[in-house]
């Protein structure tokens, strides 16, 4: 009897999609909790940054008021990239009624390696993040001490001198105090506070207990855990487990317009059957991007 290929292909493709679905949603979204996300309808997106004004100047009574202009500060450009996979139902696992089983399998298997490489490169940001390699529309990596300004010389959002310290309370209580005194392209203060703590595996216990103690972690004192206690990290912390330095760590802010995804062409599945072969080809693609326009929105150290 002959393989009707297009009536298998037509009863197979929900079941194959429902398996697809469940399993790419058992991969946890890590990045949703690191970036924006945006749609687009082009081949790339770019974002300008403007610096705002100056100070304003007190104006003397019967004087002119004075003009500034805000002027373009950089351009962060998003270029997507397409990301799809495929297997086969061989004719032959047709024919010996497989299909179900040997297409359900490689279903879920594309499901979760198309999952994983969208984790993975939002987790990159983050991994090059202080690669000179790998740079925004300042010319900066998105993190670096020199961050230039037009007029406020060079900013930086390393935390310590060289953002090489490890994760502890009194790192944390110097970022923090960087994060409330960071300022504008124009030297303003813009009122900015932390969010969030992002770490790799390795870094949740100290996290944990320099967070969440309510005493002073790691001394005999009676001291309040102050970053606890004035609820300066309002969302905690959150472990990535695709950060690749065990040390390093990062500090969310409320700035925003900072770190996002773009997606051109949402996830979708297709499945058709090849001529030549008589297999059964299933694909899933999306088309998106990851990257940062203002790097005040996080703040990080890549540990000593």
């Amino acid at each position: 009897m002959a393989i009707n290929r297009a009536s298998i292909a037509k009863q197979l493709l929900p079941g194959l999609n429902a398996v697809f679905g469940m399993e790419y949603g058992e991969v946890a979204d890590e990045h949703a909790v690191l970036f924006e996300t945006e749609n687009s309808d082009r081949a790339f997106e770019e974002e300008v940054l403007f610096t705002g004004f100056g100070k304003a100047p007190v104006k003397g009574e019967g004087a002119a008021v004075q003009y500034d202009n805000a002027q373009e500060s950089f351009t962060a450009r998003y270029t997507h990239e397409t990301i799809s996979l495929a297997f086969a139902v061989t004719e032959e696992a047709m024919e010996d009624n497989l299909y179900d089983t040997f297409a359900k399998l490689r279903a879920r298997g594309l499901a979760r390696s198309m999952a994983s490489t969208k984790q993975t490169k939002a987790a990159d940001v983050f991994n090059n993040g202080f690669n000179t390699a790998f740079t925004g529309g300042d010319g900066q990596p998105l993190f670096s001490a020199s961050h230039p300004t037009v007029g406020d010389g060079s900013q930086s959002n390393l935390i310590g001198t060289a953002g090489t310290v490890d994760l502890s309370e009194a790192a944390l209580e110097t970022a923090l105090i960087g994060i409330q005194t960071m300022k504008d392209d124009r030297g303003i203060l813009i009122g900015s506070n932390a969010v969030s703590l992002h770490i790799a595996p390795g870094n949740q216990f100290t996290a944990d207990r320099v967070l969440n103690s309510p005493y002073q972690p790691n001394t005999a004192d009676n001291n309040i855990n102050a970053i606890n206690n004035l609820g300066m990290m309002p969302q905690g912390y959150y472990v990535n487990k695709r950060f690749q330095d065990a040390d390093a760590f990062f500090i969310k802010t409320d700035v925003p317009n900072g770190t996002k995804m773009f997606v051109r062409a949402p996830l979708a599945t297709k499945m058709e059957p090849d001529f030549d072969t008589g297999n059964l080809r299933f694909k899933a693609r999306e088309r998106y991007s990851f990257g940062f326009s203002d790097w005040r929105s996080f703040f990080g150290s890549q540990g000593a």
